[in-house]
């Protein structure tokens, strides 16, 4: 075969594939069936006709008569078979063809639209097993697909949002001291200097998370003590309460093992996780704590848990899958007050991850919020 002929052959859309094919084995098993009757079947008439002789039946003068009618008869038979064979075999290589063929364009056509932004598209199910698995694997992607382009566009519209409430002030702020409409007073410049912070803390963020997600975040893994660390947030943030506010209080052994992680990384995931707290807690008690656990098959300990766990507003159950998604509210108006980026819980798990440890929610409406992380040991 020629390569233009294999070429031409190669581009034959599948149907026409699948049909030669079935008539290509169709013809050589009509092909082996007349070539091998032809060959056999007269001697085998011969055969018959000298067992009959052999019984005393005369057939001396009619054997070539007999056998020429029966190559005649046979002749006859067989093209017509060959005839009724191959019509039926085509028609049903055809229809089968077609058959396997119909979910196969059904599934370019939704493939296409959803290529063309119809995300909503399926694929329906199938009889044949595995176009139904293909099927079914096209559907999942396809819903991962269409709530991670949800999950963006809701991105942009955060981001939007976030960026539009600092430049809008900032824009009527100095419009106003261009006019010479405002005085330009300390206050004036302290509200200049909030927005643009509040801007590259926003800016900050993203990049951080950026980095971390593409693994470009410096983690320097080394053996610590937590304890100092914890002691001093605890101090910390306990200055900044109100009287009327929240308990801050530490839970931990006077002496923890040390872990395997990045101090100041560690650092920045406990200022956001007690932030939070603080933020959404207005009354009860907020607390840290920290222990270790043994691995069930080596029962030896070999990771450490850190908890801050708040009696605060809680988060409702359908909500905690999102919790640690960049930009997710459970309200999405409750960081206008607060200044949050929304996505600081986000940066929290992958640099704990980073780490080689995790971390999780558990947390009940109206009954506060446990976020828990653990990380190796040293």
């Amino acid at each position: 075969m020629s390569k233009s002929n294999l070429r031409s052959t190669k581009s034959l859309p599948l149907a026409s594939r699948l049909f030669l094919s079935h008539l290509l084995v169709m013809i050589v098993g009509v092909s082996s069936l007349v070539i091998i009757g032809k060959l056999s079947s007269p001697r085998f008439f011969v055969l018959h006709l000298q067992q009959l002789e052999g019984r005393g039946v005369t057939l001396r003068f009619a054997r070539t008569y007999l056998v020429d009618g029966f190559e005649t008869a046979w002749n006859r038979s067989t093209f017509w078979s060959v005839i009724a064979g191959a019509t039926a075999a085509g028609g049903l290589s055809y229809w089968v063809s077609k058959r396997i063929m119909q979910p196969l364009t059904q599934i370019e056509q939704i493939t296409q639209k959803f290529a063309a932004g119809h995300l909503d598209e399926r694929l329906p199910p199938s009889e044949i097993p595995e176009i139904n698995q293909l099927a079914t694997s096209f559907n999942r992607m396809a819903v991962s697909l269409e709530d991670v382009e949800l999950r963006r566009r809701e991105l942009v519209s955060d981001l939007t949002h976030e960026l539009r409430t600092p430049l809008t002030v900032l824009r009527g702020y100095l419009e106003e001291l261009a006019a010479e409409q405002i005085e330009p007073t300390p206050e004036v410049y302290q509200q200049l200097a909030k927005e643009t912070r509040r801007l590259e803390r926003l800016v900050n963020d993203l990049q951080e998370l950026s980095k971390a997600e593409a693994g470009y975040l410096p983690i320097k893994l080394q053996a610590v003590d937590l304890r100092p660390l914890l002691e001093s947030l605890v101090q910390k943030f306990s200055d900044q309460l109100l009287e009327d506010g929240p308990v801050l209080r530490l839970e931990c052994p006077d002496q923890l093992p040390l872990v395997l992680a990045d101090i100041d990384r560690v650092e920045q995931v406990l200022v956001n996780l007690i932030g939070n707290a603080l933020t959404y807690t207005k009354a009860g008690s907020i607390t840290v704590s920290a222990w270790t656990q043994a691995e069930e098959i080596k029962s030896r300990v070999s990771r450490m848990w850190v908890a801050v766990t708040d009696t605060g507003i809680g988060i409702a159950q359908e909500d905690l899958p999102h919790v640690f998604e960049r930009f997710w509210r459970a309200e999405k108006s409750r960081n206008q007050h607060t200044g949050g980026t929304g996505i600081g819980l986000a940066i929290c798990k992958r640099l704990i991850e980073l780490q080689g440890g995790q971390i999780g929610v558990e947390s009940q409406l109206g009954v506060g919020s446990t976020f828990r992380f653990y990380l190796p040991l040293a």
